[in-house]
């Protein structure tokens, strides 16, 4: 990919991953990811964020394509993640800057991943400004969003927000802006990244989000660090992260299972057809065929959450037990839950599911529902009639926000 000039004299100089599919080890990242990096031409030129070490070639030819390497005055580190820091060393040869800029816990970071003491370290905070001629960078820490040494980089005479992780998507794309993609997909990918990445901090998003409200700040363009640069649809993506920060879900449910042989498979279906019942949209995904991080962007809408597993050397299966555990770390909230399963001779399952869905923070509707090896009718009828308790608790939930 070619540098692209995003503003006068400001230019993309970032990197496409077009064949990532597994993301950080985590999420499932199928349409790639870029890792995007700003080259601003003034009386300092600086380079805002960078590369994976793995590409940090593609990014020097990048940079190379505009200015020699070495009349970057300044690096500015808005987040110390190796995606986006990878290069550091390589670029700290070749450019050998007056300043590398970055936050009080970023510069510990930096410390702790590349043990150099000798860089010309420069901190700032919340406030602090670094003028660049014709342009000065405001600064505003935004920590544990999702880093603790995150933190934004706002240019006022560009009306330009460099905003490290946030606002970001994994899509690896020749287009640059989101006026050049579909936007209902550039919209799916924005909230897939957000949550399985951001939703832990949802608490703090809303913060920064009123904090740059409170600042006053005109933003017409916003860069993040992955995926798409916005420029036409701004104010949509704000109003995302709000919405999505505030985690209300509407009348849908995912129903998510794993299964041996097929009978906690059928029993999925009477739930869901139960909750269907009640006029509540419902999902049905087998971890065999969907990726935790798929039930979880699936689950970004939805207030209901029914995991069956059948149990499995006196507990559950490891595909469940993944995304139960995946899924509590990313605390999604105000979400109503059940559990269901079969088994052979003892039928822990259904017990140790509800105590995780409880440690998570999931309202259960109790009893759930357990299958002796294959349900007949009568155990179907069960199922469904617990999909109909799950689809009258998530109706009343939805109404209480309302």
């Amino acid at each position: 990919m070619a540098a692209i000039e995003i503003k006068k004299n400001v230019y993309w100089v970032g990197v496409v991953d077009w064949n990532i599919h597994d993301f950080h080890g985590y999420s499932r990242s199928p349409e790639g990811t870029t890792y995007n990096a700003y080259l601003v031409l003034d009386d300092k030129i600086t380079l805002f964020d960078s590369a994976p070490q793995k590409f940090q070639w593609d990014l020097y030819h990048q940079i190379r394509s505009i200015i020699p390497l070495e009349k970057i005055d300044y690096i500015v580190c808005n987040h110390i993640e190796p995606d986006h820091a990878g290069a550091m060393p390589f670029l700290m040869e070749h450019i050998r800057p007056e300043k590398v800029v970055c936050s009080k816990m970023g510069h510990r970071m930096l410390l702790d991943h590349f043990h150099q003491p000798d860089w010309p370290y420069h901190v700032v905070g919340t406030g602090d400004t670094l003028s660049l001629g014709a342009r000065t960078v405001h600064f505003l820490e935004t920590r544990m969003l999702h880093w603790p040494d995150s933190m934004f980089s706002y240019i006022p005479e560009d009306k330009l927000l460099i905003s490290n992780d946030a606002f970001g998507q994994n899509l690896a794309t020749s287009e640059r802006f989101d006026d050049e993609v579909d936007f209902g997909r550039l919209m799916s990918a924005t909230s897939h990244y957000y949550h399985n990445i951001v939703l832990p901090y949802s608490t703090r998003v809303l913060e920064v989000l009123a904090e740059v409200g409170k600042r006053g700040w005109q933003i017409d363009m916003i860069a993040p660090d992955h995926g798409i640069i916005w420029r036409s649809h701004v104010a949509d993506i704000l109003a995302a992260y709000q919405a999505y920060a505030e985690q209300k879900t509407g009348k849908r449910a995912v129903v998510v299972y794993d299964t041996m042989w097929h009978s906690t498979e059928k029993m999925a279906k009477a739930i869901a057809d139960g909750i269907m019942e009640t006029g509540v949209g419902v999902r049905v995904m087998s971890l065999k065929e969907y990726h935790h991080s798929d039930v979880m962007a699936e689950l970004a809408t939805a207030t209901g959450i029914v995991c069956g597993s059948p149990t499995h050397n006196n507990g559950i299966l490891p595909l469940m037990a993944d995304f139960l555990t995946y899924m509590k770390g990313l605390r999604p909230a105000g979400r109503i839950g059940a559990a269901f399963g079969s088994y052979g001779w003892s039928g822990e399952s259904v017990a140790a599911i509800t105590e995780w869905l409880k440690s998570a923070k999931v309202d259960v509707v109790e009893p759930g529902v357990k299958a002796k090896n294959v349900p007949d009718h009568a155990k179907l009828a069960e199922c469904k009639d617990l999909g109909r308790r799950v689809g009258q608790a998530i109706i009343e939930r939805v109404q209480s926000r309302a």
